[in-house]
């Protein structure tokens, strides 16, 4: 056995877990992967148990700090259960992904228990033609999208034969606490967190001095942009550019679309950018339909986008993303036009001079009454992430992964789009709040167009494909008039 050391969340996270006081913005992320068949459960919860002794975060549960003078830190659940976290049901009629989708909307909307670490997994059996499905709910904090791949390596296989995994880890251990020492520790984390703010000061300040005798005027304007580039960061966000997608209540509802990965990836090269400016761009065009199909056309959204700040040093997990936010045009109607000014936004966005700063605003923030930067995340319109998934067959427990759905939260949102590649395919999922999409056959019929629109710039394509949608409030009326 081997103790982990107890750590406290950063900063990023501390701000999230903060404003998961208001439900709407819970950051927890909901995956559904469909399988040829119902995996074998020994396989998937010793692979369960291997995953979770090198990721030991998701065998510790979150405790907030006395007073709040801390961020939360993780500690070992004592009573550790992994029967509770990995569950399997037989799939309701009619057995199909929509119904899949439905559980896992319900899933998604439902908090953690705070007393448990924040997952859990549900192997859905039964559905047509002997398939099934992995339902994954997990809190950011535990990982991001690529800290998520990395942890999935070590579940899955290449073969729908097992592999040999060797010795399995030890189990982390936690140890009891004095009554005052949870105290002791946030007022210790507050003194070295103050220290190590006066020994970088220390550090800087003669490198910084040597740098403004050689070049004033260059520290001045790197400063200048640094400060502006912050005060973006930060600034009160108090209106919502949709005129359409306003209101927001406590209601998922998912969706989801499949693009060819080859097709997607050659429009954005046409336009001498990337996958991700495709995608974006696919986003935007689609929703510039949908307004113009409500008769209320609008120049530009509001967008939220995580960019990684993993380093190679990082363990795997974890959640290494900063968010940003930033209006994206939709009034461009030529796609190559509207990718290349994507392309130029985003990468300004990965050289921001506030990137590195992101956790000591994180920590500002958190100094912040929730209700008002909570209120500004209600005001972004859409969230976007793109995240590469595995490009050969993997398997779980000898059952084929034949498609993989990320669900990211809304976020205070009108709805989050998530792509993650498997194989030749970009799978994306459309999480969106019900109150603001209020028309969700539309909302996609439009997507399918926008990405249809900007793939046809590479020349011929397979088409896009519409999916399932969860069976909610939408599915029981078609059910009731038949």
């Amino acid at each position: 056995m081997v103790e982990v050391l107890e750590h406290h969340v950063g900063q990023a996270d501390a701000f999230t877990m903060s404003l998961e006081r208001d439900p709407l913005l819970r950051s927890t992320i909901v995956a559904v992967a469909l399988l040829d068949r119902a995996p074998d459960l020994e396989i998937l919860r010793d692979r369960l148990d291997r995953a979770t002794r090198l990721a030991p975060t998701f065998r510790e549960r979150l405790v907030p700090s006395p007073l709040g003078l801390a961020p939360p830190r993780f500690q070992v659940d004592p009573d550790f259960d992994l029967g509770f976290h990995l569950r399997r049901v037989q799939a309701p009629a009619p057995q199909d992904l929509a119904t899949v989708l439905e559980m896992a909307r319900t899933m998604g909307m439902a908090a953690f228990d705070p007393a448990r670490p924040l997952w859990e997994f549900t192997v859905v059996e039964g559905l047509h033609d002997g398939h099934a499905a992995l339902i994954m709910k997990v809190h950011h904090a535990l990982t991001d999208g690529i800290g998520g791949i990395q942890l999935a390596a070590h579940v899955v296989d290449f073969s729908r034969e097992p592999t040999e995994q060797g010795p399995m880890p030890p189990a982390p251990r936690g140890r009891q606490h004095g009554p005052g020492e949870p105290l002791v520790d946030a007022l210790r984390y507050d003194l070295r967190a103050a220290a190590n703010l006066a020994l970088g000061v220390v550090k800087a300040a003669p490198r910084g001095v040597e740098q403004t005798l050689r070049d004033p005027l260059g520290v001045m304007r790197r400063s200048a942009a640094t400060a502006t580039a912050l005060a973006r960061f930060v600034r009160p966000v108090t209106e919502t550019r949709s005129t359409v997608m306003r209101d927001r209540r406590l209601r998922w509802h998912l969706a989801t679309l499949e693009v060819d990965l080859a097709a997607l990836r050659a429009a954005g090269h046409a336009a001498d950018g990337t996958l991700n400016d495709a995608f974006i761009a696919g986003l935007t065009g689609g929703l510039a339909r949908y307004h113009a199909s409500h008769d209320a056309p609008v120049e530009a959204l509001r967008l939220t986008m995580p960019i990684s700040v993993r380093r190679p040093e990082d363990p795997e997990g974890g959640n290494h993303i900063t968010l940003v936010r930033f209006e994206v045009p939709l009034d461009q109607p030529d796609p190559i036009e509207r990718m290349r000014d994507l392309d130029r936004r985003c990468a300004a966005l990965r050289v921001d001079p506030a990137l590195p700063y992101t956790e000591a605003v994180a920590g500002v923030l958190n100094l912040l009454p929730s209700a008002i930067t909570a209120g500004m995340l209600r005001h972004v319109d859409f969230v976007a992430s793109n995240v590469p998934g595995f490009p050969l067959p993997v398997y779980v427990g000898g059952a084929e992964l034949l498609g993989f759905f990320p669900f990211g939260p809304p976020l205070g949102s009108a709805a989050n789009c998530t792509l993650m590649s498997y194989r030749d395919t970009c799978c994306i999922g459309i999480n969106t709040d019900a109150g603001a999409v209020v028309d969700l056959d539309r909302f996609l019929d439009c997507l399918v167009e926008g990405f249809e629109e900007v793939l046809a710039v590479a020349g011929d394509h397979p088409p896009v494909r519409r999916g399932a949608t969860d069976r909610g409030e939408q599915g029981a009326r078609e059910r009731g008039a038949r």
